[in-house]
C-alpha cells in the first residue's frame, strides 16, 4: 500500500528517468493515479512497464514537437510526433476545449499519438468546464468484424459525457468488447481465468484462458452491432484523422517494430447551444430515470459516471494497493 503523493513522487522520478519533461511526465503521473483511484487498474499501474520499455526501444518519442495546425476557429488538428498517449491527449483535450469555449464547437483530430489510458479522463476535464464531449480512439487488432474470423479492429471505446447540473459528470466509457482488452492482460499476468462469452482461442472455440484469449479474437458486444461500432470508431478515429487503421496499430506490448501512429477524436460543444436552460433539462432528464421503479434489490438507479465518481472520492482517502509484481515494476523501472 502506498498513498497518492508518495506514488506520485515514484512516477515523475520514472518518466523523469526516460526522458520525458517535468511538465509531460506529471501529465504522465495523473492519468497513471487516476486509473487506479477509478478502479481501473487494467489501464493503471500495469501498463507502467510497457510505456518505458517502448521509451526505451526509441518507440515512443520522450521529447516530442508537437504540432497543433489550426483549420478554423473551431477545428484543429495535430500531429503527436509519436509521443506518449497521455500527453497527446491532455494536449487534445485542452485545444478542443478551448476551441469549444471561443465558438461553442471544438474538434480536434489526432495523429501520431500511442494509447492514451482512459477516454472518460479526457472527457471528465471537457464536463468540469461545463462542456458536452465525444472523445473516440482506435486500438491494435483484437476483434474480428462481423462475418471474419480474424481480428481487425480493436477494443475501440466510445466515450460520451455531459454536465449534470452537479458535482458528478454524467461519463459513458466503454469498450465496443464484452471485456477490456487490459482485463485480459493482466488476468495473463495474475495467472487468473477470464470470464465465460467474452473470447474465443485462435481456433474459434470459447475460452476462459487469458493467454489464449490473447492469441485467439474477443467479442464484441451485441455481436454484428458491436463489431458495427468498432468499425465506426476506427474511421473516426484512424482513417479521419491520419492515424494508423484497418488493423494496422501496432500492439503496445507485443510488437516493437515501430510507432502505432494511433489517432484520437475530440468533439466538444458547449451545452447552450439550442436552450439556454440546459442544466435545468438535464438535471429534470436525470431525474425522471431515477424515479423509475426499480427492480429487487436496487436502491438507486446509476447514471453512467456516477458509480465511478464514488469509487474514485472513496479511493482517495485509501493508501493505493500495489501488488508484487507491480512493485517489483516500480523498483526496477
Amino acid at each position: 500500500m502506498v498513498n497518492g503523493k508518495k506514488l506520485n513522487k515514484i512516477l515523475l522520478r520514472i518518466f523523469k528517468k526516460y526522458g520525458l519533461s517535468t511538465k509531460h511526465s506529471k501529465i504522465c503521473s495523473q492519468a497513471l493515479i487516476n486509473a487506479e483511484l477509478v478502479g481501473a487498474h487494467s489501464h493503471g499501474l500495469s501498463r507502467l512497464k510497457m510505456y518505458c520499455k517502448r521509451i526505451e526501444k526509441k518507440i515512443i518519442n520522450p521529447k516530442p514537437k508537437i504540432k497543433i495546425k489550426k483549420i478554423s476557429q473551431s477545428i484543429s488538428k495535430i500531429n503527436a510526433d509519436n509521443c506518449i498517449g497521455f500527453v497527446a491527449g491532455e494536449v487534445g483535450i485542452k485545444e478542443a476545449i478551448k476551441n469549444a469555449k471561443k465558438t461553442g464547437f471544438g474538434l480536434v483530430g489526432i495523429k501520431n499519438s500511442g494509447h492514451y489510458g482512459l477516454s472518460g479522463y479526457y472527457a471528465e476535464k471537457a464536463v468540469k468546464k461545463n462542456l458536452i464531449v465525444f472523445s473516440f480512439t482506435n486500438a491494435p487488432p483484437a476483434i474480428a468484424p462481423y462475418g471474419s474470423r480474424k481480428k481487425l479492429f480493436g477494443t475501440n471505446p466510445i466515450c460520451f459525457g455531459t454536465p449534470t447540473g452537479s458535482k458528478i459528470p454524467f461519463i459513458l466509457d466503454m469498450s465496443v468488447s464484452v471485456i477490456n482488452r487490459g482485463k485480459i492482460r493482466l488476468a495473463e499476468r495474475l495467472g487468473k481465468k477470464i470470464p465465460k462469452g467474452v473470447a474465443l482461442d485462435k481456433y474459434g472455440k470459447p475460452t476462459t484462458d487469458a493467454k489464449k484469449a490473447l492469441k485467439g479474437v474477443q467479442l464484441p458486444i451485441g455481436g454484428f452491432r458491436g463489431s458495427g461500432l468498432a468499425w465506426m470508431v476506427d474511421i473516426l478515429s484512424g482513417v479521419l484523422t491520419g492515424g494508423n487503421h484497418g488493423g494496422k496499430v501496432k500492439d503496445p506490448f507485443d510488437d516493437f517494430s515501430g510507432p502505432q501512429n494511433i489517432g484520437h477524436l475530440f468533439i466538444v460543444i458547449k451545452p447552450n447551444l439550442f436552450v439556454g436552460n440546459y442544466n435545468h433539462r438535464i438535471k429534470e432528464n436525470i431525474k425522471r430515470v431515477k424515479r423509475l421503479p426499480k427492480i429487487k434489490n436496487v436502491k438507486e438507479i446509476f447514471f453512467p459516471g456516477q458509480n465511478k465518481f464514488y469509487r474514485f472520492k472513496k479511493n482517495l482517502k485509501k493508501k493505493i494497493y500495489i501488488s508484487k509484481e507491480i512493485q517489483r515494476d516500480l523498483n526496477n523501472l
